[in-house]
């Protein structure tokens, strides 16, 4: 078994520690796949298109991290705790969803399976670090360069990030919703199988380095009580309940921030619908969002081929 790092020409030669090694970052060329078994994509869509399936046809299991094969049909999109069989019907590429999505629908799922969503309506306050490096470090300058009474220089997003939100995030389609607020709607319906749910999403960038945030408001088919909501979403994996009404009795990014769950709380009945339902839901974006739920896929696989060999050495 052995680790094989991949990138750009620009990359390649940068070296890499890993469990106590150093690792050589090597350039991605399209026989950089020839006797790889599992390849992790996340170097953007335009990589993904040219490269994945060169990867699946020289043999690999591609898990992408990539919105370009997310909507296909013929491509599982699989949160592990949600909708796991799907990773089994793959063709060599199994997709890895939206990281807003996914924290929301590890939420929406143990409502959905009680109460039947019908209607969910959510506002995110998406980290700075959901669109790189580059943005995570204009957002320090921009914060030393206030302190230092200096002018703010603005290269990664559309406007000031310090101090400010930016209900923006991706390009604008022609229904005025952005691309990510699309994504939001399309993913978690081909997640939870439910095409019928209507979905409306805003999406705003906000000054925080690490971790998304969402208001969540969903309106279920059968009513639930803020009991009966608070007692499915402690029971349902991935899940950490904070809920206490009091100062500070609420996740928060700073808190949640290089930890693996997902995080609820502000559970409360809505005011104006018989059957709404509110929380707020927090994750690392990095881990849950990305990197953790593509090893999880993984490890759905490894343990359904661990329990096909079971059962065929037991016959």
């Amino acid at each position: 078994k052995s680790l094989k790092l991949l990138a750009s020409v620009r990359s390649a030669g940068r070296k890499i520690k890993f469990r106590g090694e150093s690792l050589e970052v090597e350039e991605l060329i399209p026989s950089s796949f020839k006797g790889v078994d599992l390849a992790f994509f996340s170097a953007g869509g335009g990589r993904s298109k040219e490269y994945a399936l060169k990867a699946v046809e020289s043999g690999a299991l591609v898990i992408d991290n990539s919105s370009a094969f997310r909507m296909d049909e013929e491509v599982p999109l699989v949160v592990p705790e949600i909708n796991p069989e799907q990773a089994f019907r793959h063709q060599g590429l199994i997709a890895n969803p939206n990281c807003s999505t996914i924290q929301m629908v590890v939420a929406l799922n143990p409502i959905h399976r009680a109460a039947n969503i019908r209607r969910v309506v959510v506002s995110t306050y998406q980290a700075v670090s959901g669109a790189g490096a580059s943005a995570m470090e204009e957002l320090k300058q921009q914060l030393r360069a206030w302190a230092r009474n200096e002018p703010m220089e603005q290269e990664v997003f559309p406007a000031q990030i310090a101090f400010n939100l930016l209900p923006h995030i991706d390009v604008f389609m022609e229904n005025g919703y952005t691309r990510e607020e699309m994504k939001m709607v399309e993913e978690t319906r081909k997640i939870m199988n439910a095409p019928e749910m209507r979905i409306s999403a805003t999406c705003v960038r906000v000054p925080v380095l690490r971790a998304h945030s969402e208001a969540v408001w969903v309106e279920t088919e059968k009513g639930l009580s803020e009991t009966e909501a608070r007692c499915l979403f402690e029971e349902a994996p991935g899940i950490v309940v904070r809920d206490d009404r009091s100062d500070g009795g609420y996740p928060t990014p700073w808190d949640v921030a290089e930890t693996q769950e997902t995080y609820v709380g502000r559970i409360r009945k809505d005011l104006s619908h018989p059957s709404g339902l509110t929380f707020w839901v927090v994750a690392d974006q990095l881990y849950k969002g990305a990197a953790l739920n593509a090893i999880q896929i993984a490890e759905v696989l490894r343990q359904g081929e661990q329990e096909s060999m079971t059962s065929k050495n037991g016959e």
